[in-house]
Protein backbone atom coordinates (compact mmCIF):
# COMPACT_ATOMS: atom_id res chain seq x y z
CA UNK A 1 0.00 0.00 0.00
CA UNK A 2 1.37 3.40 -1.03
CA UNK A 3 0.45 6.74 0.53
CA UNK A 4 1.05 9.98 -1.34
CA UNK A 5 0.47 13.55 -0.19
CA UNK A 6 1.02 17.11 -1.28
CA UNK A 7 0.50 20.52 0.29
CA UNK A 8 0.81 23.61 -1.86
CA UNK A 9 0.08 27.30 -1.41
CA UNK A 10 -2.37 28.70 -3.95
CA UNK A 11 -1.16 31.07 -6.63
CA UNK A 12 -3.48 33.81 -5.32
CA UNK A 13 -2.15 33.50 -1.75
CA UNK A 14 0.96 35.33 -0.58
CA UNK A 15 1.86 34.94 3.09
CA UNK A 16 0.66 31.54 4.30
CA UNK A 17 -0.67 28.22 3.10
CA UNK A 18 -4.01 27.95 4.90
CA UNK A 19 -4.40 24.21 4.26
CA UNK A 20 -2.88 21.39 6.28
CA UNK A 21 -2.79 17.60 6.22
CA UNK A 22 -2.15 14.68 8.56
CA UNK A 23 -1.32 10.99 8.13
CA UNK A 24 -1.08 9.01 11.38
CA UNK A 25 -1.33 5.39 12.50
CA UNK A 26 -3.71 4.43 15.30
CA UNK A 27 -2.42 0.86 15.37
CA UNK A 28 -0.68 -1.62 13.08
CA UNK A 29 -3.96 -2.14 11.20
CA UNK A 30 -5.64 1.28 11.36
CA UNK A 31 -4.56 4.72 10.25
CA UNK A 32 -6.09 8.16 9.92
CA UNK A 33 -5.69 10.74 7.16
CA UNK A 34 -7.07 14.27 7.25
CA UNK A 35 -6.97 17.44 5.18
CA UNK A 36 -7.89 20.86 6.56
CA UNK A 37 -8.73 24.13 4.82
CA UNK A 38 -8.67 27.33 6.87
CA UNK A 39 -11.21 30.03 6.08
CA UNK A 40 -9.48 32.80 4.10
CA UNK A 41 -11.87 35.48 5.36
CA UNK A 42 -11.41 34.54 9.02
CA UNK A 43 -8.55 35.43 11.40
CA UNK A 44 -5.16 33.74 10.86
CA UNK A 45 -6.77 30.82 9.10
CA UNK A 46 -3.45 28.98 8.77
CA UNK A 47 -3.53 28.77 12.58
CA UNK A 48 -6.94 27.04 12.58
CA UNK A 49 -5.96 24.35 10.07
CA UNK A 50 -2.64 23.76 11.85
CA UNK A 51 -4.34 23.58 15.23
CA UNK A 52 -6.83 20.96 14.00
CA UNK A 53 -3.93 18.92 12.64
CA UNK A 54 -2.00 19.10 15.93
CA UNK A 55 -5.06 18.18 17.97
CA UNK A 56 -5.95 15.25 15.72
CA UNK A 57 -2.38 13.96 15.99
CA UNK A 58 -2.56 14.18 19.81
CA UNK A 59 -5.92 12.38 19.88
CA UNK A 60 -4.74 9.62 17.55
CA UNK A 61 -1.58 9.03 19.61
CA UNK A 62 -3.66 8.80 22.79
CA UNK A 63 -6.10 6.40 21.12
CA UNK A 64 -3.16 4.29 19.99
CA UNK A 65 -1.98 3.93 23.58
CA UNK A 66 -5.51 3.02 24.67
CA UNK A 67 -5.68 0.27 22.07
CA UNK A 68 -2.52 -1.29 23.51
CA UNK A 69 -4.17 -1.64 26.92
CA UNK A 70 -7.58 -2.60 25.56
CA UNK A 71 -6.63 -5.35 23.10
CA UNK A 72 -9.85 -7.26 23.70
CA UNK A 73 -11.98 -4.14 23.18
CA UNK A 74 -12.90 -3.92 19.51
CA UNK A 75 -14.47 -0.84 17.96
CA UNK A 76 -15.90 -0.42 14.49
CA UNK A 77 -14.46 2.26 12.23
CA UNK A 78 -17.74 4.18 12.66
CA UNK A 79 -17.23 4.17 16.44
CA UNK A 80 -13.56 5.04 16.01
CA UNK A 81 -14.44 8.01 13.81
CA UNK A 82 -17.05 9.30 16.23
CA UNK A 83 -14.67 8.99 19.19
CA UNK A 84 -11.92 10.94 17.39
CA UNK A 85 -14.26 13.73 16.29
CA UNK A 86 -15.82 13.93 19.76
CA UNK A 87 -12.36 14.23 21.32
CA UNK A 88 -11.54 16.99 18.81
CA UNK A 89 -14.78 18.75 19.73
CA UNK A 90 -13.91 18.64 23.44
CA UNK A 91 -10.30 19.74 22.90
CA UNK A 92 -11.44 22.75 20.87
CA UNK A 93 -13.83 23.84 23.61
CA UNK A 94 -11.02 23.69 26.19
CA UNK A 95 -8.47 25.49 24.00
CA UNK A 96 -10.95 28.18 22.98
CA UNK A 97 -11.55 28.99 26.64
CA UNK A 98 -7.95 28.58 27.77
CA UNK A 99 -6.50 30.76 25.02
CA UNK A 100 -9.51 33.11 24.86
CA UNK A 101 -9.79 32.51 21.13
CA UNK A 102 -12.34 34.15 18.92
CA UNK A 103 -14.60 31.84 16.90
CA UNK A 104 -13.07 33.34 13.74
CA UNK A 105 -9.68 31.95 14.78
CA UNK A 106 -11.02 28.38 14.62
CA UNK A 107 -12.67 28.33 11.21
CA UNK A 108 -11.40 25.44 9.11
CA UNK A 109 -12.99 22.63 7.18
CA UNK A 110 -11.69 19.11 7.65
CA UNK A 111 -12.08 15.83 5.81
CA UNK A 112 -11.02 12.80 7.82
CA UNK A 113 -10.50 9.20 6.65
CA UNK A 114 -10.09 6.10 8.81
CA UNK A 115 -9.01 2.84 7.21
CA UNK A 116 -8.76 -0.64 8.75
CA UNK A 117 -6.29 -2.71 6.73
CA UNK A 118 -7.20 -5.99 8.45
CA UNK A 119 -10.88 -5.67 7.49
CA UNK A 120 -10.21 -3.69 4.28
CA UNK A 121 -12.87 -1.13 5.11
CA UNK A 122 -12.94 2.58 5.74
CA UNK A 123 -14.99 5.69 6.35
CA UNK A 124 -14.65 9.32 5.32
CA UNK A 125 -16.30 12.31 6.99
CA UNK A 126 -16.21 15.77 5.41
CA UNK A 127 -17.08 18.74 7.60
CA UNK A 128 -17.40 21.59 5.12
CA UNK A 129 -16.06 21.70 1.56
CA UNK A 130 -13.84 19.03 0.06
CA UNK A 131 -13.41 16.45 -2.68
CA UNK A 132 -13.26 12.68 -2.21
CA UNK A 133 -12.47 9.93 -4.70
CA UNK A 134 -13.23 6.34 -3.70
CA UNK A 135 -12.07 3.68 -6.14
CA UNK A 136 -12.70 5.90 -9.15
CA UNK A 137 -15.91 7.56 -7.92
CA UNK A 138 -15.52 11.29 -7.29
CA UNK A 139 -17.70 13.16 -4.79
CA UNK A 140 -17.57 16.94 -4.38
CA UNK A 141 -18.82 18.55 -1.18
CA UNK A 142 -19.49 22.12 -2.24
CA UNK A 143 -21.03 24.72 0.07
CA UNK A 144 -20.56 27.68 -2.29
CA UNK A 145 -17.63 28.88 -0.13
CA UNK A 146 -19.91 29.06 2.92
CA UNK A 147 -19.01 25.91 4.87
CA UNK A 148 -20.77 25.03 8.11
CA UNK A 149 -17.59 25.04 10.21
CA UNK A 150 -17.29 22.87 13.30
CA UNK A 151 -16.30 25.97 15.32
CA UNK A 152 -19.82 27.35 14.82
CA UNK A 153 -21.22 24.52 16.94
CA UNK A 154 -18.93 24.24 19.97
CA UNK A 155 -21.68 25.53 22.26
CA UNK A 156 -24.04 22.76 21.11
CA UNK A 157 -24.51 19.17 22.23
CA UNK A 158 -22.00 16.99 20.39
CA UNK A 159 -24.41 14.09 19.86
CA UNK A 160 -26.96 16.36 18.18
CA UNK A 161 -24.33 17.97 15.97
CA UNK A 162 -22.70 14.69 14.99
CA UNK A 163 -25.97 12.94 14.17
CA UNK A 164 -26.72 15.75 11.68
CA UNK A 165 -23.49 15.16 9.70
CA UNK A 166 -24.56 13.75 6.35
CA UNK A 167 -21.26 14.02 4.44
CA UNK A 168 -20.10 10.58 5.47
CA UNK A 169 -19.08 7.77 3.11
CA UNK A 170 -18.27 4.16 4.02
CA UNK A 171 -16.31 1.89 1.68
CA UNK A 172 -15.79 -1.86 2.00
CA UNK A 173 -12.53 -2.16 0.08
CA UNK A 174 -9.65 0.12 -0.84
CA UNK A 175 -8.10 0.12 -4.27
CA UNK A 176 -7.43 3.83 -4.82
CA UNK A 177 -8.82 6.42 -2.41
CA UNK A 178 -8.11 10.15 -2.14
CA UNK A 179 -9.21 13.10 -0.04
CA UNK A 180 -8.54 16.73 -0.95
CA UNK A 181 -9.40 20.27 0.03
CA UNK A 182 -11.45 22.29 -2.44
CA UNK A 183 -8.25 23.84 -3.80
CA UNK A 184 -8.34 20.97 -6.30
CA UNK A 185 -11.26 22.81 -7.95
CA UNK A 186 -9.31 26.06 -8.32
CA UNK A 187 -6.87 25.32 -11.14
CA UNK A 188 -6.45 28.17 -13.61
CA UNK A 189 -4.14 29.10 -16.49
CA UNK A 190 -1.27 31.13 -15.11
CA UNK A 191 1.15 31.05 -18.05
CA UNK A 192 1.22 30.23 -21.74
CA UNK A 193 2.57 26.84 -22.83
CA UNK A 194 2.81 24.90 -26.08
CA UNK A 195 -0.03 22.57 -25.06
CA UNK A 196 -3.68 23.50 -25.67
CA UNK A 197 -4.89 20.12 -24.42
CA UNK A 198 -7.84 20.18 -22.03
CA UNK A 199 -7.23 18.08 -18.92
CA UNK A 200 -9.48 17.05 -16.04
CA UNK A 201 -7.44 18.12 -13.01
CA UNK A 202 -9.38 16.05 -10.47
CA UNK A 203 -9.06 12.83 -12.47
CA UNK A 204 -5.40 13.52 -13.22
CA UNK A 205 -4.58 13.90 -9.52
CA UNK A 206 -7.03 11.41 -8.01
CA UNK A 207 -7.41 8.62 -10.61
CA UNK A 208 -4.53 8.70 -13.09
CA UNK A 209 -1.66 6.41 -12.00
CA UNK A 210 1.20 8.13 -13.81
CA UNK A 211 4.32 8.31 -11.57
CA UNK A 212 2.73 6.06 -8.93
CA UNK A 213 6.08 4.25 -8.67
CA UNK A 214 7.59 7.36 -7.01
CA UNK A 215 6.92 8.68 -3.51
CA UNK A 216 6.38 12.21 -4.79
CA UNK A 217 3.78 11.28 -7.39
CA UNK A 218 1.42 14.13 -6.54
CA UNK A 219 4.17 16.76 -6.50
CA UNK A 220 5.35 15.55 -9.90
CA UNK A 221 1.82 15.76 -11.23
CA UNK A 222 1.50 19.35 -9.99
CA UNK A 223 4.79 20.25 -11.69
CA UNK A 224 3.58 18.63 -14.90
CA UNK A 225 0.34 20.62 -14.77
CA UNK A 226 2.31 23.83 -14.27
CA UNK A 227 5.02 23.37 -16.87
CA UNK A 228 3.23 21.32 -19.52
CA UNK A 229 -0.27 22.78 -19.27
CA UNK A 230 0.47 26.16 -17.62
CA UNK A 231 -2.03 25.69 -14.78
CA UNK A 232 -1.74 25.92 -10.99
CA UNK A 233 -4.22 25.85 -8.12
CA UNK A 234 -5.18 29.43 -7.27
CA UNK A 235 -6.38 28.33 -3.82
CA UNK A 236 -4.28 26.36 -1.33
CA UNK A 237 -4.34 22.62 -1.92
CA UNK A 238 -3.90 19.55 0.27
CA UNK A 239 -4.28 16.02 -1.12
CA UNK A 240 -3.75 12.57 0.36
CA UNK A 241 -4.00 9.56 -1.94
CA UNK A 242 -3.80 5.86 -1.01
CA UNK A 243 -3.21 3.19 -3.66
CA UNK A 244 -3.16 -0.52 -2.87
Amino acid sequence: MNLYSTLQIGDYHINHCEDNLLIKKISSDKFVCAVMDGCSTAMESHFASSLFGKLLRKIIIENGYKSLYEKNFQRSIAEELKDIVEDLFKELILIKKHMMLDEKELLTTFTILIYDKAKDEGVILAVGDGVVCINGKITEFDHDNKPDYLAYHLQENFEHWYSAQSQKIFFDYLNDVSIATDGILSFAKIKKTDSDEVINFIKFLMIDNQNSDTEDMLNRKLKQLEHQYGVKPTDDLAIIRIIK
